[in-house]
């Protein structure tokens, strides 16, 4: 038994779902014991860039600790020790309650965000950047374990010996998005080593490029360089139907540089669970743009989810995204507006368009929980130090 721990949200932060099902999808039991703290991730980096918002923080905080401790308790005498704990994304203060619930097990931290390079990509510098990094290291040390979604993560770990890369993954939901015009995963055309991009949305009746952007903003997004390639590729006459979803930072940027481009829409925060069937109606699925340290080294969710909700996916030529998925999507030079507007244009051809959905196909199944997880369940049944836990993750 496998117990997954913390204070995450996982209709917010599919991070850890991904995880939990993959595990499940192995054979592995895990349990939850979990009391959402019910803050987004900009919330809670907010929170950490501004110290007096602080407080609040710590009476959620406590709060739900309190729960968490009675929860663990109640398992543990139900249950035994389990064989592993996993503390969930954005586990940085969670990790150090279960290290002191559980002495004697092994904690898996899924490391997927350093927060002083989080707060580093988002403008902050000075003391909140060091006290960020001493967190990071607080975390980590805490952990037997660290879960990393890049190797440039893993990395940057003190110990990168402790570090496992699993890549983020997505949920089934993205998959069930377009599973009518796919066919049932496992079925003749699966068995067949084929998996037919559905051929709903503009490209089937030769309409304009559907493109679909979600995401906060961040810096590490280069949001505003999408802005600047549907500048570009509107003066070229490249016909387009663009979604652009979310709020953030480099917003008002973005919105500035794409300003009088026709066929743009703006739409704030989507839930989660229509957010699958509103990036599947869409036939490219942008990724990443920047080229700062951080947008260098992550594989962002919207790749993994793109690919699943059967998109073509047109992202930044990064080492980490050539090396986890290179073949399957589309890339570009980061921080290229120029280039990013001629993809754009080519993928517009529809012979082009259909070689694209072609490879993104065959790269969808590399996407399921049950594929990314493999080398965490690699990991735990691994022998383990003395003083950690003693099971495999079957127990």
């Amino acid at each position: 038994m496998i117990v997954s721990f913390g204070t995450y949200d996982a209709a917010r932060h599919p991070r850890v779902a991904v995880l939990v099902r993959g595990l499940r999808d192995h054979g592995v039991e895990v349990v939850e014991v979990n009391r959402p703290l019910g803050l987004s991730t900009a919330e809670r980096v907010r929170m950490l860039q501004q110290p007096w918002r602080l407080p609040l923080l710590v009476l959620r905080l406590a709060a739900c600790w309190a729960g968490l401790a009675g929860d663990a308790l109640a398992l543990r005498r139900r249950r035994g020790a389990p064989a592993a704990v996993l503390v969930g994304y954005l586990g940085h203060f969670d990790v150090v309650l279960a290290r002191v619930l559980y002495p004697r097990t092994r904690v898996v931290l899924d490391h997927l965000v350093f927060a002083g390079d989080t707060a580093t990509d988002r403008g902050a510098q000075g003391l909140r950047v060091r006290l960020l990094r001493l967190l990071d290291r607080v975390a980590t040390a805490c952990a037997d374990v660290v879960v990393t979604d890049t190797e440039e993560h893993r990395l940057m770990l003190r110990d990168p010996t402790r570090g496992v890369v699993v890549p983020v993954g997505a949920l089934d939901e993205w998959f069930d998005a377009v599973r009518p015009a796919c066919g049932p995963v496992g079925g003749p055309a699966a068995q067949a080593g084929a998996s037919k991009p559905p051929e709903t949305g503009a490209q089937a009746a030769r309409g304009p490029l559907r493109v679909i952007f979600f995401g906060l903003y961040t810096p590490l997004q280069g949001a505003p360089v999408i802005g600047e390639a549907l500048a570009l590729a509107a003066a070229a006459g490249t016909p387009l139907a663009v979604t652009m979803v979310g709020e953030g930072q480099d917003l008002g940027a973005t919105r500035r540089l794409a300003a009088g481009v026709p066929g743009v829409s703006w739409r704030g925060w989507v839930e989660p669970a229509e957010l699958p069937g509103l990036v599947a109606e869409h036939d490219v699925c942008l990724g990443i743009f920047s080229d700062t340290p951080k947008g260098l080294r992550v594989v962002p969710n919207k790749v993994y989810q793109g690919l699943a909700a059967g998109c073509v996916v047109v992202t930044s030529d990064t080492a980490p995204q050539r090396r986890l998925l290179g073949d399957v999507l589309e890339l570009v030079p980061p921080a290229d507006a120029a280039a990013l507007a001629d993809r754009l244009a080519a993928l517009a051809d529809p012979a082009r368009f259909a070689a694209a959905r072609a490879r993104a196909a065959e790269g969808r199944e590399r996407t399921r929980a049950r594929a990314v997880v493999g080398p965490l369940v690699a990991a735990l049944e691994r022998p383990v130090a003395a003083g950690a836990g003693t099971a495999g993750v079957g127990a």
